[in-house]
């Protein structure tokens, strides 16, 4: 079995605006810390959903397309596809 490494988007469910792009092996573990206040740039909007997650087999891809989200045309491709 292949690891995978996620590139995710993720929704607060009290202010819908506000989005976090991150990269984890494990999803679901990286959901509950964010949600439970784990993460400083995140605990102020929780709780959170995952809206989008793309898995890569690569870490060097996951890496950079994770980087390539968070820029300015990065933003504005999660906007437009996601």
């Amino acid at each position: 079995m292949t690891n995978f490494h996620y590139v995710y988007i993720l929704r607060s469910e009290s202010y819908p605006k506000q989005t976090y792009v991150g990269m984890t092996v494990d999803l679901k573990a990286r959901l509950a810390v964010h949600n439970a206040g784990g993460s400083p740039h995140t605990s102020k909007f929780r709780p959170w959903m995952v809206e989008t997650a793309i898995a890569f087999t690569s870490r060097e891809k996951a890496t950079a397309f994770e980087a390539y989200l968070k820029t300015g045309s990065g933003h504005e491709f999660r906007h437009r596809h996601f």
